[in-house]
């Protein structure tokens, strides 16, 4: 009977571990949505290069939390909500493993537009939702540390103005396309950029539901609110979620 505070406290000793991983990821997600944007309105491909560098470490620290969640599995044997904790943890890492492939990409597509004419007004309009969603991401990680399933809740109903932002920008997109069909190849590659940012917010949506099922043992049943009218993901979009290239 004497080990179990002790056992109590190592857990709790490793799981404290694996949350300081998960806030260092985010931090560095939100820093690479936030430069890939930047990069692109200032066509500054040194700083795209530094984003596209800096995925490794997001991978690399995505390793590192399932490899301590697989550890404290195994050594602590955790039960009902310490077990979800720690697989909770786990999907949080996958999650921010995605936004971080996404970030990649667009800092890809913005050196390709470096030596594209501009399209007016479109990279101010990326960058703000590119702020919109680190916003998303640093208040869904808030949430997660503070188990605070109301914060979660405001990001999740929050993708909603993501979405609308995007189908702002789709409609802009399209409408240089047809005025002008020099604009096709930039305007393809901006679109681009912009689903890759919405679907990182859907990432911090899918947290956001973690944090929920974390704290009250149930994931929402309501559909969150969805404005994306769009057109599905191409192809070639889910191609480049997967790359760790």
């Amino acid at each position: 009977m004497k080990s179990e505070p002790h056992i109590a406290t190592a857990f709790d000793r490793d799981l404290e571990t694996i949350q300081a991983m998960i806030a260092r990821m985010g931090g560095l997600v939100e820093a690479a949505v936030l430069d890939a944007a930047r990069a692109l309105e200032g066509r500054d491909e040194e700083m795209a290069e530094a984003v596209r560098r800096g995925d490794k470490a997001i991978d690399a620290l995505e390793d590192e939390i399932n490899v301590e969640a697989a550890r404290l599995i195994a050594l602590r044997s955790p039960t009902a909500a310490d077990l979800r904790t720690v697989l909770t943890a786990m999907k949080i890492g996958a999650a921010l493993e995605r936004c971080g492939d996404y970030a990649k990409n667009l800092a890809k597509r913005s050196d390709l537009l470096a030596g594209m004419p501009a399209i007016d007004g479109a990279a101010g309009a990326i960058r703000r939702m590119a702020k919109a969603v680190q916003l998303q991401l640093k208040n869904v990680l808030d949430a997660y540390v503070r188990r605070d399933a109301v914060l979660a809740e405001q990001v999740r109903q929050g993708d909603h103005d993501v979405d609308q932002m995007y189908n702002a920008l789709f409609r802009e997109f399209l409408t240089h396309m047809m005025e002008d069909p020099r604009n096709i190849s930039a305007c393809m590659h901006l679109h681009f950029i912009a689903k890759n940012i919405e679907r990182m917010g859907d990432h911090a949506t899918g947290i956001a539901e973690q944090v929920i099922y974390l704290v009250t043992g149930t994931l929402p049943t309501e559909d969150r609110p969805k404005a994306d009218n769009t057109a599905v993901m191409s192809s070639q979009e889910e191609k480049e979620r997967h790359g760790r290239g």
